[in-house]
């Protein structure tokens, strides 16, 4: 999958997920203000994440995951092999 991919992927998945507009999903824009989210909300975003691209977030890896690109870069260096 291509990092546009991802990008596209992750900002509809986001945005019906959590009801934001893909809009706000800037590449520096931080994620957890954009959505919105408290510790409930995150767990859900890591399961998301999860599901839809087999790509486990362990709670020391979510710390470093502070705006969208941060989450594209995380996604795209952890896809499981083709």
């Amino acid at each position: 999958m291509t990092r546009n991919e991802i990008i596209e992927k992750v900002n509809a998945l986001l945005a019906e997920e959590f009801v934001v507009d893909a809009e706000a999903f800037t590449p520096n824009a931080n994620v957890k203000d954009t959505l919105s989210l408290d510790s409930l909300s995150l767990v859900d975003l890591v399961a998301l994440i999860q599901q839809n691209y087999k790509v486990k977030i362990p709670v020391t890896d979510l710390r470093t995951i502070v705006t969208f690109n941060d989450l594209y870069d995380y996604i795209e260096s952890h896809q499981p092999s083709a």
